[in-house]
């Protein structure tokens, strides 16, 4: 297992539990069920763990100093961390893209 630093992982507790969560999530509903299905019961195990979640969380996008403007995440958790849920069989690197344009681009939450 690959260790990282607190530099290069600086929500681990966060995320942590949220992981945790998404697992016991997906071991108690198995597969077949629409996005929101998870995404309400992920809320649920993410509360039970103690953490803030805003469910589709209005984002501002900001070009040169000016909102020009919003999108909504999945999960905003401890004011934080954005969780984006799929409900599919693999994940596409589309996917991977379109949340790393968030946190990159758009959040300034890296």
């Amino acid at each position: 297992m690959k260790v990282y630093s607190e530099n290069r992982y600086p929500k681990k507790d966060i995320t942590e539990k949220i992981i945790k969560a998404a697992f016991a999530v997906h071991n108690k509903l198995g597969p077949g069920f629409v996005e929101k299905v998870y995404e309400n019961a992920l809320v649920k195990e993410l509360n039970r763990a103690g953490l803030k979640v805003e469910q589709r969380k209005q984002m501002n996008v900001v070009h040169g100093g000016e909102p020009v403007g919003d999108f909504f995440v999945d999960l905003f958790v401890d004011s934080s961390v954005i969780v984006e849920l799929k409900a599919v069989q693999m994940m596409e690197k589309s996917f991977e893209d379109k949340l790393l344009h968030y946190l990159w681009k758009l959040s300034n939450l890296i």
